[in-house]
């Protein structure tokens, strides 16, 4: 009987840590599926996965920049359609586009806003104070006031810079240095915050060198055709801002109008030179978009806005099209090939 009784006991016993055995794994698969969907924790909707809210100008070149920006993300464990799922907006030269999208963004209650150029951080700051926002390219996020500090952005607004105002003055170098003779420039901007204090930037670099400065602004896609009317003698050179909303959308028109009078252009991003403008010196696309999601990565993992400094380039690229240099009748420096990142043949 004691014997029997004894029996049972170990037998209870055994199954008892069986039972503790498979609770800790139980547990422990938990654990792991949480570090595999780090906002396991937060307040989801049931079947919802985390969600990115993706603006960018101009769905013809998208495929580019949002392969770079995957890529990234899957490279940290974010799968499109797995565990991660991102809605798409592009505004394609609508400016009323860029608030309807971030309207759409916001009643989604997407995690993270991904935005492009430093007038779409704006509007999307200015649509939501709670869900956080990376800015990529935000030419000016201090003095627009984007971001109280680059080093401790405080709000839901980090990102990464492309410092325009610093590159603005080199852009007008290169333009002299290529382009004999330079003494007028055009500058083909828009109206944003962000734009207008560039358009001083490039003022005073331009004057400095003695070269007179003309602003033409463009509100609408219909006033770029206009603008080119109205260049035809006075400009022997264009100066192309970056704008997000109806400049960069219209890029193919822009450089074929310019070819078509003479025109040599310079640009802060290599799409430029790509789609048949003359130079570009700027940031580089893909490292700024593969940062940008590796800071959408931390926001994911639980890290605020506030407290991730934006990131300001250490590495400008320039490019210049040869092919279009010839279409222009221009020689270009041996001085000017040796300092191009690339060179398009």
């Amino acid at each position: 009987m004691v014997t029997l009784a004894k029996c049972g006991l170990s037998l209870i016993n055994a199954a008892e840590d069986l039972l503790m055995i498979r609770r800790r794994e139980f547990i422990a698969g938990l654990g792991g599926a949480a570090a595999v969907s780090p906002l396991a924790t937060r307040a989801q909707q049931p079947g919802k996965l985390p969600t990115i809210g993706f603006l960018g100008s101009t769905s013809a070149t998208s495929g580019a920049i949002t392969a770079t920006f995957l890529r990234r993300l899957r490279e940290l464990g974010w799968v499109e359609g797995r565990n991660i799922a991102v809605e798409y907006r592009w505004t394609d030269g609508r400016t009323e586009a860029v608030a309807e999208s971030l309207a759409e963004f916001v009643r989604l209650k997407v995690d993270v806003i991904h935005t492009i150029g430093n007038a779409a951080a704006l509007e999307a700051k200015r649509a939501t104070s709670v869900i956080p926002i990376v800015a990529a390219f935000a030419g000016e996020p201090l003095r627009t006031g984007l971001v109280a500090s680059l080093a401790r952005p405080g709000g839901n607004v980090t990102g990464l810079s492309s410092q325009q105002s610093e590159a603005a003055g080199k852009r007008v170098e290169l333009l002299r240095e290529v382009v004999p003779g330079l003494r007028r420039l055009a500058i083909m901007t828009t109206d944003t915050p962000e734009e207008v204090l560039q358009i001083g930037d490039i003022q005073a670099a331009a004057g400095a060198l003695g070269i007179d400065v003309s602003v033409l602004e463009v509100r609408r896609t219909e006033d770029i055709v206009l603008m080119f009317n109205t260049l035809k003698g006075p400009a022997e050179a264009l100066y192309i801002s970056n704008s997000g909303f109806i400049i960069i959308p219209n890029r193919e028109r822009i450089t074929t109008l310019a070819l078509r009078q003479r025109l040599p252009t310079i640009s802060s991003v290599r799409t430029w030179p790509d789609a048949g403008g003359l130079m570009s010196y700027g940031v580089n696309y893909s490292y700024m978009f593969r940062r940008s999601a590796e800071m959408v990565d931390k926001i994911l993992r639980g890290a605020k806005p506030a407290d991730i400094p934006v990131e300001q380039p250490t590495k400008f690229e320039f490019v210049i099209n040869l092919k279009t240099a010839g279409a222009l009748g221009l020689t270009v420096p041996a001085s000017i090939l040796v300092r191009a990142d690339e060179v398009i043949e």
